[in-house]
């Protein structure tokens, strides 16, 4: 199920929303992109960041980009 969101501005957001918008469970994610379940659970619900490499990953996962913005 499939619901609109406001667009996200940071990665934090970005992330979160892609983890909830798979709708794939913590450990299939786990398995598929090496990032502890637990840490994934904590980080959704908001209790806890990622470390960098954990963001990485899940990033490529979801084939997110970063691109740099002109101006500010």
């Amino acid at each position: 199920m499939t619901t609109r969101h406001k667009k996200p501005k940071t990665l934090t957001e970005t992330l979160r929303q892609s983890i909830a918008d798979s709708e794939l469970p913590f450990i299939e994610l786990e398995r598929q992109t090496g990032v502890l379940r637990q840490s994934l659970m904590k980080f959704a619900r908001g209790e806890q960041t990622l470390l960098l490499d954990a963001a990485d990953k899940l990033a490529k996962f979801f084939a997110l980009d970063l691109v740099k913005r002109k101006g500010k």
